[in-house]
């Protein structure tokens, strides 16, 4: 069984504009299912692709199965069978020996800045970069299979 044990915040924009990630990849993803007991996700990643299917969150943690496909499978599948695309540029940035990865999301959710660090327990510590500002963790309206359906723009407040 795998676990995923995952803490989301927003971003303040102004700090984040002065970091240099370590390296940065562009992402898609469509959601064949969106269901509040699991999703189901297609992705693709430079030239990779993969397949995830990621059960009910229990606070920041869920189970989470992720294969990689054939990049012409995920095309096809994201063609034919995705929900709305969702775009964004992924930044990996290391603070205190720990991955942040950040996302600078594109299209439908252009404006929006969220970052994720994956642990390893749910007690794990961990360093907050001045960059990061509110724990949105438990908010779903953060949760990419959220934003595929009722992106960031259509949002009347944050």
């Amino acid at each position: 069984m795998a676990l995923e044990i995952e803490h989301k915040y927003l971003v303040k924009p102004d700090a984040w504009a002065k970091v240099s990630p370590r390296k940065s990849v562009a992402l898609q993803q469509a959601y064949l299912l969106t269901d509040p007991e699991k999703t189901i996700r297609v992705r693709t990643m430079n030239d990779s692709a993969y397949l995830t299917i990621k059960g009910k969150s229990e606070g920041a943690s869920r189970l989470e199965y992720e294969y990689g496909i054939p990049l012409s499978d995920a095309l096809e599948l994201i063609r034919h069978f995705g929900s709305s695309l969702v775009e964004k540029t992924r930044h990996y940035v290391e603070v205190d020996g720990k991955t942040w990865e950040v996302d600078e999301f594109k299209g439908d959710n252009e404006g929006l800045l969220l970052a994720e660090i994956e642990l390893s327990a749910g007690d794990e510590i961990y360093t907050l970069p001045d960059w990061v500002d509110r724990n949105v963790t438990e908010d779903q309206r953060y949760a990419n299979s959220n934003l595929s359906v009722r992106p960031f723009k259509s949002w009347q407040e944050l």
